[in-house]
């Protein structure tokens, strides 16, 4: 995955997708590479995991090498008027500003268009090697994938199709863009990544989703089985581990991170999900 330019990491809530973009972002960086990591929402996933206290708009040197930010649309919609429609000098709160802003609140697709290609433009601009993007849960995040198609088919020319068409080019790209979707061995989480992927497979918006299953148990060897207390333990952890095979024989993960028990720190969690990730770069 180090070899793209945007990874979008994407799951259903609880799942860990903070943890697993953040655990990307550190492996780009101890690869060497230029990395700005993005919060999608807030919600501060991202600056748990990097001990770094709230993110802003503008991305702050987390590690060396490593940039991290938080998506705010307001902002993100400023700029976008200022730096892409070339609208120059307009305030956070003039008029213009919150014409713009109620127009991207209610008109379909513009919100999504307006957070999606502050992403883009990032990796655009090349000033990164990777953009890693803890993104909105699968339930969502369809609607900012598919934004920069809506509006090409509701804008008939000019600089905002032109733009759009670009984004939908540069997400359709597997060279340029991967998504990764978090789950874990359980029927909830397992049910809406198998929804994700198919609604992939059929739009072509993106390019084939990596999986990722978080939360695996290891299989126990213990023979025979001890007794007591202990054989207990041995018997419940072995029929959870049968479980969740079940649902990893539904959707089969490209990788399969450990269950760590919540025995680690949030910053422990994402050095060894970096580790861990060695295997997919």
């Amino acid at each position: 995955m180090l070899d793209r330019r945007l990874v979008i990491v994407s799951g259903k809530g609880g799942v860990g997708k903070s943890a697993v973009a953040s655990g990307l972002a550190l492996l780009g960086q101890r690869h060497g590479l230029r990395i700005l990591a993005v919060e999608m929402e807030t919600g501060g996933g991202l600056s748990a995991h990097f001990g770094t206290g709230p993110l802003e708009f503008n991305p702050r040197e987390v590690r060396p090498g490593l940039h991290a930010m938080e998506m705010v649309r307001s902002d993100a919609l400023l700029e976008y008027l200022s730096l892409q429609l070339r609208l120059p000098g307009i305030s956070r709160f003039g008029a213009v500003a919150r014409a713009f802003d109620a127009l991207a609140t209610a008109a379909p697709a513009v919100r999504e268009i307006v957070t999606i290609g502050k992403i883009l433009w990032e990796v655009r601009e090349d000033r990164w090697d990777l953009v890693v993007v803890d993104a909105a849960p699968t339930g969502q995040i369809a609607s900012y994938l598919r934004a920069p198609a809506s509006i090409s088919e509701l804008v008939a020319t000019g600089r905002i199709r032109s733009q759009a068409e670009w984004m939908a080019e540069t997400l359709a790209d597997p060279d340029m863009t991967q998504l990764v979707l978090v789950t874990l061995p359980e029927e909830l989480p397992s049910a809406e990544t198998l929804e994700t992927i198919d609604w992939v497979e059929r739009s072509g918006i993106v390019g084939k989703p990596v999986v990722i299953a978080n939360r695996v148990l290891e299989s126990v060897s213990a023979h025979p089985t001890p007794l007591g207390p202990a054989g207990d333990i041995v018997t419940l952890h072995r029929s959870l581990v049968e479980e969740q095979r079940r649902w990893l024989d539904n959707v089969p993960p490209d990788l399969a991170l450990p269950y760590l028990f919540g025995l680690f720190t949030p910053g422990e969690v994402a050095a060894h999900i970096s580790d861990d990730l060695e295997a997919l770069s």
